[in-house]
């Protein structure tokens, strides 16, 4: 439909609507443009909404999708139609004609920054439709649509910083006039969680309907709607039909995943209890196959606890992937969601903006593997969180290791779950190491069970139009592990030994710092024995950490049999090495755990039963633990920093369950050891003071999680959401060698001594060489807690990173500031623009050891 083109007299008060502008250009020559006026714009963005509705399959549309819901995402914008958002964007402007000459002149009395006090036009937006009335949510889906609720508070549909009641009748004609070119009304919405699905199809529309295609106010837009969502990715995945277990994954099923997938066939919520290295992965890979073939199922998210474990997965889905999709299906692979690739929407896709620093948008693709973290943000109230409500839909979601959760997370994981179920998805929960009381908080069930007489492994179908079922596997046959209890000093010189006699040896601290020192400790006695040493925690730049994980998972993997023929080795690690991942180990060793975390840890040993081992060596695990009588008196001092990570209780339980087992049988032991350590019993005065505490840290971490998934707070930054819980403050590090500054731009030299030049403006370089900067910028961070960190300084000083980094946006984001800091020859670390790194800590940086923190020695005056 098009407007009638109208002039600006004197005695006009507002801006015609077909010269209100929604979008401005930046051409080639850094020139500023005017783009497509609002109606054109949320037109667009309408039929962009419509289109994608319409390639969703008929079961999840007559879920999820109202007629009408296009409405909603067309109305998004009508807020622009504002004399502050129409001034701020007229004024971008770098050459004007006569008639928006006349714009600026009306709209010159105007204060653009006052938008923040209110939200921007998405709070306008919301204003002028409540007053329609169009049914529950509707207003409150444009006020959010950039990802946070606007302030309203004092404020109206016919303000005067709003214009007025003209501009208000302006607004109310312009969704008018979207009703009839779209030829529908607003939809009913049911409830908060569908609201949340149309909420993210606003916003995911908006982007794409914001994209290159649809630069041009001259272009051709309607044409350009089925390419726009085929680029974006929005392309149903062409499935190969019956194939068999084997054709995928090479080996006939055993009975546990044959009854699995027997057990998947419809949405709903499913968990497998059963031993390390059964299999589990590919069970519910296979189940998920069956679901897609039939169509009942839009794609995978793959959730896993740590970004490792997350992108071993990665590697394994791909292959999946491949046997699984037609030659013809537009996907190829899954999308790692916190990896650097981005889907190119809009500003936001750009780098420097919000959508290309975030991991929101992996979850819109078909298949996706990541961090839970990026589900949990679904239900939690965080900006853009109802982008992953939308992206999940429909999709199966599959929940590894559940159980290494604490409190927190698993607050928020059974909001997730419950919410998944309304979402037409299908969850299917892995474990081994499962207590049964967490097992029926996942289901949701409240009576309570025989924990000791349930068989295991054990299958829970809780399908959604079907009765709950406990479903019983076949026996697997019992391996035993040879359980040693040493001191620190004892465990170095047997991990050396076993290493000099071709062992591959494992050694699973709890900490960074503590995984460091014995690294150190054992490269350095290793030197000269013919021993490879190595070392995997998270306190590396992403560079380094892919590269070492890269080579140590590759080695201690399948693939890596001939290399360990060649030598011993002795690979340190934290909690990355315990979970989701296929390696082997000779021998181990751990710090104590809670018993669940142990029986992870044993499970990477003598994984694999095709591997040659060197003659001498058994299937051994020294646990390195104190006194329990010392410990339950003081755990603090016992435990050491093991006690700031796990609870003092557990660790007592865990401790009381292992300290005299000198072997185990797995897996017919795991569930008995399990329930040993955390049935309740009665206890002494200090482990009664012990469980009280932790009852008390439940219950914080419980309603802390709760605040995290109410509306009644503010809508927190995705940089500021907590899914896991600390006390701490965390913030990004960039590292590197030097920074230069000059008129055009800057030069960088990376820790690897590589040489960039980033212009001031990074478009200049073309959309691919901008991509691959920003890329290689975060392929040189990390995150460190906040107290850790060199000091922060002056936005003003990082404003040249603003075109690579999202640096937030101040009136609205209350993003933690990157950190900037460089590395000298020596490792020494100082902040940019300072020389000092931090108050408090010497900073240094490894390669091989990571980013390092040594307390400063104070000397205080006699």
């Amino acid at each position: 439909m098009k407007i009638p083109n109208k002039k600006i007299t004197e005695m006009t008060q507002v801006v015609p609507l077909d010269q209100c502008l929604a979008k401005s250009r930046k051409m080639g020559d850094n020139n500023i443009v005017a783009g497509r006026n609002v109606f054109n714009h949320c037109q667009i963005v309408g039929e962009v909404a419509r289109a994608l509705i319409l390639r969703m399959p008929i079961w999840l549309r007559l879920a999820l999708f109202p007629d009408g819901s296009e409405l909603i995402a067309a109305a998004h914008d009508i807020g622009k139609v504002s004399p502050t958002f129409q001034k701020k964007i007229y004024a971008l402007l770098s050459f004007l004609s006569q008639n928006e000459d006349a714009v600026l002149a009306l709209l010159k009395n105007e204060d653009p920054t006052l938008e923040k006090l209110w939200g921007g036009h998405a709070g306008v937006s919301q204003s002028s439709v409540s007053v329609e009335k169009p049914g529950l949510y509707i207003a409150e889906i444009l006020g959010q649509h950039h990802g946070f609720a606007p302030n309203l508070s004092t404020y109206q549909a016919t303000s005067e910083v709003f214009g007025g009641a003209e501009w208000h009748t302006l607004r109310l004609e312009l969704l008018s006039q979207l009703k009839t070119a779209l030829v529908t009304d607003f939809p009913v919405v049911k409830d908060a969680l569908q609201a949340k699905v149309l909420a993210g199809l606003t916003t995911v529309s908006d982007w794409i309907g914001s994209g290159a295609l649809f630069e041009d106010p001259e272009g051709d837009w309607k044409s350009s709607i089925d390419m726009a969502l085929n680029e974006a990715g929005f392309v149903a995945p062409q499935i190969r039909a019956n194939l068999s277990f084997q054709d995928i994954f090479g080996f006939e099923p055993k009975n546990t995943q044959l009854k699995l997938i027997e057990a998947v066939n419809q949405p709903g919520v499913y968990v497998l209890e059963a031993p390390m290295g059964l299999g589990k992965t590919e069970a519910a890979l296979y189940a998920a196959y069956k679901l897609l073939e039939k169509n009942s199922a839009t794609g995978i998210y793959f959730a896993l606890p740590t970004q490792l474990t997350s992108e071993k997965i990665h590697e394994r889905v791909n292959q999946f992937l491949e046997k699984i999709l037609d030659e013809s299906s537009a996907q190829t692979q899954s999308l790692l969601v916190h990896s650097n690739a981005w889907l190119k929407m809009g500003e936001e896709g750009n780098p420097g903006g919000s959508w290309f620093a975030q991991g929101k948008r992996g979850i819109l693709a078909p298949f996706a593997v990541g961090t839970v973290d990026q589900a949990l943000m679904a239900v939690m109230n965080v900006k853009h969180g109802f982008v992953r409500t939308f992206g999940l839909a429909g999709k199966v979601v599959i929940l590894d290791e559940v159980h290494s959760y604490d409190s927190f997370t698993g607050t928020i994981l059974d909001a997730l779950i419950n919410a998944l179920r309304q979402l037409e998805c299908t969850v299917i929960i892995l474990s081994a190491t499962l207590t049964q009381e967490r097992r029926e908080k996942l289901l949701g069930l409240s009576a309570p069970c025989n924990a000791s007489h349930k068989p295991y492994p054990l299958i829970t179908a809780q399908p959604n139009h079907a009765p709950l079922a406990e479903i019983e596997t076949a026996e697997i046959p019992d391996v035993t592990v040879h359980i040693g209890h040493a001191t620190d000093l004892a465990a170095i010189e047997e991990a050396l030994l076993r290493a000099e006699q071709g062992q591959q040896v494992l050694w699973i601290e709890n900490t960074v710092n503590e995984a460091q020192s014995v690294f150190q400790l054992l490269a350095a006695r290793s030197t000269g024995l013919g021993i490879a040493c190595g070392l995997l925690h998270s306190r590396f730049i992403k560079k380094d950490r892919a590269s070492n994980e890269d080579v140590w998972v590759r080695i201690f993997g399948k693939d890596g049999a001939k290399e360990r023929a060649a030598q011993g080795r002795i690979l340190v690690g934290t909690q990355v090495l315990e979970q989701s991942l296929d390696i082997d180990a000779d021998f181990l060793v751990s710090r104590i755990a809670p018993t669940d975390m142990l029986l992870q840890r044993l499970g990477r040993l003598w994984r694999h039963s095709e591997t040659i081992r060197p003659a001498l060596a058994k299937r051994e695990a020294w646990i390195l633990a104190p006194d329990l009588a010392t410990a339950i008196i003081s755990p603090e001092s016992s435990f050491g920093t093991t006690a700031k990570v796990y609870s003092s209780y557990v660790l007592c339980r865990s401790l009381a369950v292992w300290e005299n087992i000198v072997g185990v049988c797995l897996p017919s032991q795991i569930r008995e050891l399990i329930e040993a350590t955390y049935v309740a019993q009665v206890e002494c005065a200090e482990m009664a003071g012990h469980l009280q505490q932790l009852k008390m840290t439940r219950e914080k971490l419980e309603g802390l999680a709760l605040v995290g998934l109410s509306k009644a707070v503010k809508t927190q930054a995705e940089e500021k959401a907590q899914t896991r819980h600390s006390e701490l403050e965390t913030t990004d590090v960039l590292l590197v060698r030097s920074i230069q500054v000059a008129p055009q731009g800057v030069y960088v030299i990376l820790l690897n001594r590589e040489k960039l030049w980033l212009p001031h403006n990074g478009r200049s370089l073309g959309r691919k060489k901008w991509h691959e900067l920003t890329s290689t910028l975060m392929q040189n961070t990390l995150k460190v807690a906040d107290y850790l960190a060199p000091i922060a300084i002056d936005r003003k000083h990082l404003l040249w990173l603003g075109d690579y980094f999202y640096l937030g946006k101040p009136e609205y984001d209350e993003s933690n500031q990157l950190r900037v800091a460089l590395v000298d020859e020596s490792g020494f670390i100082r902040a940019f623009q300072s020389s000092v790194a931090n108050e408090k800590y010497v900073l240094t940086y490894d390669e091989r050891i990571g980013y390092q923190n040594t307390k400063k020695v104070t000397k205080y005056a006699q």
